[in-house]
């Protein structure tokens, strides 16, 4: 007897189709291996094995050499440069992408478009590029280089310039990952806040910023990661000036041209336990995101 004959049509309707979406969402057995070791492979390629030849390279020399390199005075300054312009650039960046992202989801104003657009600049502009633009704002030949300099004031080749650089690379991050969500849930629970007599700050606080609380620690997560790792823009401001201007990428740099491996690799490994934090928080962020929509799901 066929199960066409023993359910009732309904039955037999919700049957076929949830057979028809488990063929058009499973892969044979076969393919999904295939697929799987092709993953691995790639991460292994790309991802373990450079990790583990840091850290390998970083202690060939034993365990008092790496913590020799660390502890040099020019790699202390370069931790504290780099630490200084996280510091610096990441709670302006965090200021602006909530302010950017709110005016964008919640309001309708002209020129949002071009702001967008502008919002998306260091993504579509090399930050090599970037750095040399400021290098012509700021240089002593550029546009403000002799009012710079009649006051003694130093951008580039200085922390001010490592500062800037820093800033336009990593300020999308934040507002990137907050505007979708802030679309996505829409316009409501504001404008009931506003009807109930809530205040502009007070809906802020207690009512969009909760909503969006793991989006925005994303966000943050990922411009600490970008401020601490920024090579290009970086170095064509810093002057390369070893003990004041360096940061830990272009130390590391340095000590690989002057064929000081195991520092260089020691150095190196420090932004490598930073990219596994980062890929560590990342992962939590998300898990947090899939889980609280799971109970929303159910509730």
């Amino acid at each position: 007897m066929s199960i066409s004959t023993t359910l009732p049509a309904s039955q037999y309707s919700n049957y076929q189709n949830k057979v028809a979406r488990s063929r058009a969402t499973s892969e044979p057995v076969w393919a999904r291996w295939t697929l799987i070791a092709i993953v691995l492979l790639f991460l292994t390629l790309f991802l373990i094995v450079p990790l583990a030849a840091v850290f390998t390279e970083a202690l060939r020399k034993g365990f008092d050499t790496y913590i020799t390199a660390l502890t040099d005075p020019d790699a202390l300054s370069s931790i504290k440069l780099t630490l200084i312009a996280a510091a610096i650039a990441v709670p302006l960046n965090l200021v602006f992408g909530v302010a950017a992202a709110w005016a964008i989801a919640k309001f309708e104003f002209r020129g949002k478009s071009i702001l967008i657009t502008l919002i998306d600049l260091p993504f579509a502009v090399s930050p090599v590029i970037a750095g040399l633009i400021y290098v012509l704002i700021f240089g002593l030949q550029g546009w403000f280089g002799s009012t710079l300099l009649d006051h003694d004031i130093k951008v580039v080749f200085a922390i001010p310039g490592i500062v800037l650089a820093t800033i336009f690379v990593t300020f999308p991050f934040v507002a990137r990952e907050l505007i979708p969500l802030m679309q996505a849930q829409g316009k409501e629970e504001e404008e009931a806040g506003l009807v109930l007599g809530a205040s502009g700050w007070q809906i802020l606080w207690r009512i969009t910023l909760p909503n969006v609380k793991w989006g925005l620690l994303y966000g943050v997560i990922l411009t600490n990661a970008r401020a601490m790792g920024e090579f290009g823009a970086v170095s064509v401001v810093s002057g390369h000036i070893r003990g004041l201007t360096n940061t830990l990428p272009l130390h590391v740099e340095i000590l690989y041209n002057e064929y000081n491996y195991a520092a260089a690799f020691a150095v190196a490994s420090l932004l490598a336990i930073l990219a596994l934090v980062t890929l560590l928080l990342k992962s939590f962020v998300e898990w947090k995101v899939a889980r609280d929509a799971q109970i929303d799901e159910k509730s």
